[in-house]
């Protein structure tokens, strides 16, 4: 294949976004989606290395690893080991202990689905973790494992009908993919059935080839329409928007169209589209060939100012740290990458294969040691970590975490306080059951018997399917006959709602609608705070002298909820326990608020509860009841 300038440019497209949106920069909401642009590049170059290959007679698996291992593994493991260094003087025990895991994930090509049980890409403490954002080289490689046994099948078998086999598999991939937004939304973004799609957009283009439109000025159109799309896609496109799905066509079809209209055209003397000479630029190329290794540096160098600032990085810092990133990137670039593609002691397959074993177990052994020695603990002496007093939220009766079954739940022991006229459900997820254990102090003001019914993980929300969590569909739906059967005539409901903007909160207002019909008056409680980290984390770094954070989610949050509560009374825990420069996190008398990062201990659930639980009297069961 003949060397491309303009997709080294479009390298460079995909990068400065992505490391933009990972630095904080709120101008580029849709940053991430950079990504894709990858895929479909990869897609696309590795299709026409194979292709040479087999059409040259040259294919072999081993080859081909040969190629993956010079391009992928020295500087990521290269950077590995830098990344190891610094968790070791920086992580805390717990999180060591995380973070050997996802070494080991990362290092056998894993981490997609690592992270895909342990971690949100946009939560809130996801930029804490060095490794995140190797989940994509997993889905790369994962994808490698067959596809180059499907092209040689293809040519040898099906006559190169390439698109007969590879369309369904597309079509198919992106079906999934859209219906993962709904459905199981993590899974969806993490792992490869639905990202096959991209990877097999960038694989037919090279596989048909499809020439160049004879109109100049059409082609110019092909070209700025690809631009258009990409933009599309990181200015319009955010964190809270249904993803990959359809929204991951603007920056895939976007990148296509530009690798279209840059195509070399055999004997044609017109000139490059101007897409393609803007890809060109000088600058953008420099970019796209440290792109990999920036990439690999920039999101470690992004968690760890995170971990030791736990608050929002300042401007002048975050250009600080994306200055240190291209250089960082620059370094690994020529010395680590350039040396293993063209030395001659890696043109044969052996001594690359065992650069990579050794890599490889050391790597697995490192995460191997830091998992089995629970982090180290003797690195921070001084750090010891509390036993807060949480209270009992009846797991496994009253609180579903999953392993549990949904009718073990019965009304005598979930029924929280006692004695009062008034019966109120409680209905959530986590961030509902964390109020339970503050009731027994604030009665007298609740004047009700609460009666608890959560599940980790599942909101109050009736139209609520998750693959992850098929239960919640039964759970959710059981809550309409307790309502019926308990003579329940006030429910509050209350979730984790940052977790559930991603699908958006028509459900919540469905909800409340059934709920209303059924002469239920209906109390939603928004949002409470959360932090970046463990609230033990952000006391032992920054001193017990001030007990009040940022809080680490977007402020706004509530208002977004409160538009779909039409018919309930909301309440917005902010403005009763943050002001304009934090949370508190402790009391005075010093007594941690949260166990966590966001959700209540016993003291912080028996505040929240005395400042804006809804208070219920005899009148109000008389009122509902009518």
């Amino acid at each position: 294949m003949n060397y491309r300038r303009d997709i080294d440019g479009l390298r460079a497209v995909a990068v400065l976004p992505v490391v933009l949106f990972h630095f904080g920069v709120s101008a580029l909401p849709g940053g991430f989606t950079g990504v894709d642009i990858f895929f479909v590049i990869s897609g696309y170059l590795i299709t026409g290395s194979l292709l040479d290959d087999i059409v040259r007679g040259q294919f072999s698996i081993a080859r081909f690893y040969w190629r993956r291992c010079r391009r992928i593994l020295p500087a990521l493991f290269f950077v590995l080991l830098l990344i190891c260094i610094a968790a070791w003087f920086i992580l805390l025990p717990s999180d060591l202990r995380e973070f050997s895991l996802s070494v080991i994930a990362t290092s056998t090509f894993w981490s997609n689905i690592y992270f895909w049980k342990t971690t949100n890409y946009f939560s809130i403490d996801a930029v804490l973790r060095p490794l995140l954002h190797t989940w994509s080289l997993s889905v790369e490689e994962q994808y490698y494992i067959f596809f180059p046994i499907l092209v040689f099948l293809i040519y040898r078998y099906f006559s190169k009908r390439w698109m007969t086999v590879l369309v369904p598999i597309m079509l198919a991939s992106f079906v999934l993919a859209v219906l993962a937004t709904s459905m199981a939304p993590t899974a969806g973004f993490y792992l490869l059935p639905t990202r096959m799609w991209e990877l097999m957009l960038g694989a037919a283009l090279m596989l048909k080839r499809p020439p160049p439109l004879a109109n100049a000025w059409l082609m110019e159109l092909v070209g700025l329409a690809g631009f258009g799309l990409i933009a599309f896609a990181f200015f319009a496109i955010a964190e809270s928007d249904p993803f990959p799905g359809y929204n991951a066509l603007f920056p895939c079809v976007g990148t296509a169209l530009l690798i279209y209209a840059g195509q070399d055209v055999p004997g044609a003397t017109r000139q490059a589209t101007l897409a393609t000479r803007i890809l060109q630029f000088g600058p953008l190329v420099w970019i796209g060939l440290i792109s990999y290794s920036l990439y690999l540096v920039h999101w470690p160098i992004n968690s760890f100012a995170h971990y030791l600032s736990l608050q929002a990085i300042a401007p002048t810092t975050t250009i600080a740290l994306v200055v240190a990133s291209v250089v960082l990137a620059t370094f690994s670039w020529k010395y680590v990458e350039q040396p293993f593609r063209q030395k001659r002691s890696f043109t044969a397959p052996l001594p690359i294969f065992a650069f990579s074993s050794v890599a490889i177990v050391l790597a697995c052994a490192f995460g191997l040691a830091g998992a089995m020695g629970n982090g180290f603990a003797q690195r921070f002496p001084d750090f010891e970590q509390q036993r807060i007093s949480v209270g009992d939220w009846r797991n496994g009766v009253c609180f579903n975490e999953g392993v549990t079954r949904i009718d073990n739940w019965n009304l005598a022991n979930c029924t929280r306080t006692h004695g009062f006229a008034t019966n109120v459900l409680l209905w959530g997820d986590s961030f509902a059951a964390h109020y339970v254990s503050g009731l027994d102090a604030n009665m007298d003001k609740i004047q009700a018997n609460v009666i608890e019914y959560t599940y980790a993980g599942c909101p109050p929300d009736l139209t609520y399917f998750s693959y992850a969590r098929p239960d919640c569909t039964r759970f959710n739906e059981r809550a309409l006959k307790l309502i019926h059967d308990a003579a329940i005539k006030s429910v509050i409901l209350s979730g984790r709602w940052t977790d559930y903007e991603v699908r958006g909160f028509d459900g919540l207002q469905k909800t409340i609608d059934r709920l209303r019909e059924l002469g239920v008056r209906v109390y939603v409680i928004g949002q409470s705070p959360e932090f970046i980290a463990d609230v033990q984390k952000i006391a032992f770094f920054t001193g017990r002298g001030n007990t009040s954070w940022p809080m680490a989610m977007d402020p706004k949050i509530n208002e977004r909820v409160m538009s779909f509560t039409k018919g309930a009374t909301f309440i917005d825990p902010l403005a009763f326990l943050c002001d304009g420069k934090g949370c508190s996190y402790a009391d005075a008398s010093s007594r941690f608020l949260y166990f966590d990062y966001g959700h209540f201990s016993t003291a912080g659930a028996e505040l929240a509860i005395s400042k804006y639980w809804p208070r219920f009297t005899t009148t109000d069961a008389v009122a509902t009841a009518k």
